[in-house]
């Protein structure tokens, strides 16, 4: 629901330009206009209706308005300062030089290779490692090889061992003795087994908790990575990926002060051993604000938790979303992270890891890495977006955001604590993120949520950069464009026939729509066509190999005046399924098909398909 404005809304002073004050009632008059102008709003319909007609929901059913207002935050607690309590602004107070901790993530099981990349990207602005090891990756016992030329004192380095998260600790303490030196801040075992069950992936023995723990304390680093990722690669929202990092952390804690355990550890300590990694997508607002509700949410849950308020502040690690990286028109994926690194920044990550672009199509190059690296230097040293700590803090559609999914993943919180907590919970947990990837689903089906160079705008000629294949044993993670991928993985051999309908200019827009979405599946078009008549159609038609899917491209116009004889002439031809581009309504013939916007993209593209086989 979008909210409702407040009683005095008529008074409220809206600064639309500098030096400019106007009312809530002259701004909805004004965006009315442009709305009816569009044919947005109807001539009939009440200027106030402008805020649901632009106002957009979350898959977590938040309502996030097109106007920030001062109203939305006049019922809102105080976030607090930078450094304080409750550490919505941030965990600590940054200088202007110290933005964010540079992250880059290392997999390769080449030891050589690896090494190589380590040194290459800690000269040329990485500042920390993130080390994927185990099957298919980096080996425990090439821990030593890797990390050789490292100065450990300066690197933090973050273990990711699912299936090895014992012998990779003990790997890299081992390291630490070697070389005499004290870890880094920021350096930890990373064992993470309720990640690992919601994964299905790795040891899950809670065991694993207290050995890691033991070990960590004694080389002064931190153990455990509450590991938000495993929810968001399975397909969650924002709320439930919030809601689960809770869970996890509080059943980590309830592990680490079990009195009963050898090493129990009092709470401060236990807290102290957490980091938490979250995932940065490229709806920037989201997760600006969801870095930010999880700092609140961490705090309240240490405050509940008897932690003293100096150890309550929540040790971020933010990465680029894996679902929504693209295996098509991989360089888009450029794009993507970089309005997903931006957002972690202004979001108050520590720890930012920007992924390769090309990580969806195998290991990454050194050039992928590059830009990957160079993407956090170009956003700290030129464009200064770590100089100034929370920038988005005092937005009022931020602060409400934040509010707004602080409150929701805190209820969810609470549901999988009552169902027993996490990991016990973890099946209610699957349910919940079920139905958001039926509803995501639907949405990119509908291209309600599009994907470049997917489902929108796709290249049939495009090549793919060719990279060496993975060997890692981990779950693939759910990707938004699953679907429409498989159906590029398989080309059909067949192409449509596009037949055009009246000058250029009256027919480029539906033929281009037609174009771009038979590409989304798959499906070549062949585009023909004539100014007027049926005749030339046809003969068009023919010289194309007689296709057995035609598709009309044309105006409303057009098709009223000779759609219904091209129809009747294309089925004569040969043509075994007719589609109209635009609604069916507008020719009186009888049609296989058709396609306009809002459809079912993927179910529209079956249909077609099946014909062309």
């Amino acid at each position: 629901m979008v909210p409702e404005p407040p009683v005095d809304a008529d008074a409220l002073e809206i600064p639309l330009a500098e030096g400019a004050q106007h009312t809530r009632e002259e701004w909805e008059k004004a965006t009315a206009a442009v709305l009816r102008k569009s044919g947005r709003l109807g001539d009939d319909a009440p200027d106030a209706d402008v805020w649901g007609r632009l106002a957009t929901t979350t898959l977590d059913g938040i309502a996030v308005t097109p106007l920030g207002t001062a109203d939305l935050v006049q019922r809102l607690g105080d976030p607090g300062l930078p450094g304080q309590a409750p550490y919505t602004r941030g965990a600590r107070v940054k200088a202007p030089e110290d933005a964010w901790d540079v992250r880059a993530c290392f997999a390769d099981p080449d030891a050589r290779t690896t090494t190589e990349h380590v040194v290459t990207d800690l000269e040329n602005g990485v500042t920390s490692l993130w080390l994927q090891v185990g099957d298919g990756e980096i080996a425990p016992s090439d821990l030593a090889q890797v990390l050789e030329p490292v100065f450990l004192d300066l690197a933090p380095v973050v273990l990711d061992a699912p299936t090895a998260p014992v012998d990779a600790a003990q790997a890299l303490v081992s390291v630490l003795a070697d070389k005499g030196v004290q870890a880094a801040a920021g350096t930890s075992l990373g064992a993470d087994p309720i990640g690992n069950r919601l994964r299905s992936h790795g040891v899950t023995e809670l065991d694993v908790v207290d050995e890691v723990a033991s070990l960590a304390v004694r080389a002064g680093v931190r153990a455990i990575a509450v590991d938000g990722t495993a929810a968001h690669d399975l397909g969650a929202s924002d709320v439930q990926e919030l809601a689960y990092v809770l869970a996890a952390g509080v059943a980590y804690l309830r592990l680490l002060t079990d009195a009963d355990s050898t090493t129990g550890h009092d709470a401060d300590t236990a807290a102290g051993l957490l980091e938490f990694r979250l995932a940065a997508t490229d709806e920037q607002l989201l997760t600006i604000a969801k870095l930010r509700a999880a700092r609140r949410l961490w705090a309240r849950v240490a405050e509940l938790s008897g932690i003293a308020e100096a150890h309550r502040g929540m040790l971020q690690h933010a990465v680029t979303s894996r679902p929504m990286m693209t295996k098509y028109d991989p360089y888009v994926n450029m794009l993507r992270t970089t309005v997903a690194a931006f957002a972690a920044g202004v979001g108050g990550a520590e720890s930012v890891t920007v992924l390769p672009f090309d990580e969806r199509l195998g290991l990454p190059e050194p050039f992928s890495r590059r830009i990957a690296r160079n993407t956090s230097s170009l956003l700290i040293e030129e464009s200064h977006v770590g100089a100034v700590t929370d920038p988005a803090g005092g937005s009022y559609a931020i602060e409400k955001l934040t509010d707004d999914l602080a409150r929701a993943a805190w209820d969810l919180f609470g549901e999988l604590e009552a169902a027993g907590g996490v990991p016990v919970a973890l099946d209610l947990l699957r349910e919940r993120i079920g139905t958001t990837v039926s509803d995501r689903a639907l949405l990119v089906a509908r291209r309600k949520r599009p994907i470049t160079g997917v489902s929108e705008f796709p290249n049939l000629r495009e090549e793919l950069p060719e990279r060496r294949p993975s060997a890692s044993t981990r779950p693939q993670p759910h990707r938004y464009a699953a679907e429409f991928e498989q159906m590029r993985d398989e080309p059909v051999g067949q192409p449509v026939f596009l037949a055009t309908m009246g000058p250029i200019a009256q027919h480029t827009a539906r033929a281009t729509f037609a174009s771009n979405l038979l590409a989304a599946g798959g499906i070549d078009v062949i585009v023909a066509g004539a100014t007027d008549g049926a005749e030339a159609v046809v003969g068009a038609y023919a010289e194309a190999g007689r296709p057995p899917v035609a598709v009309l491209a044309g105006t409303d116009a057009a098709y009223g005046e000779w759609g219904a004889d091209l129809v009747a002439a294309l089925r004569e031809a040969g043509a075994t399924r007719v589609v109209l581009a635009g609604k069916p309504a507008a020719v009186e013939a009888e049609l296989d098909d058709s396609a306009a916007a809002g459809l079912d993209a993927l179910a529209f593209l079956r249909r077609t398909r099946e014909a062309l086989a």
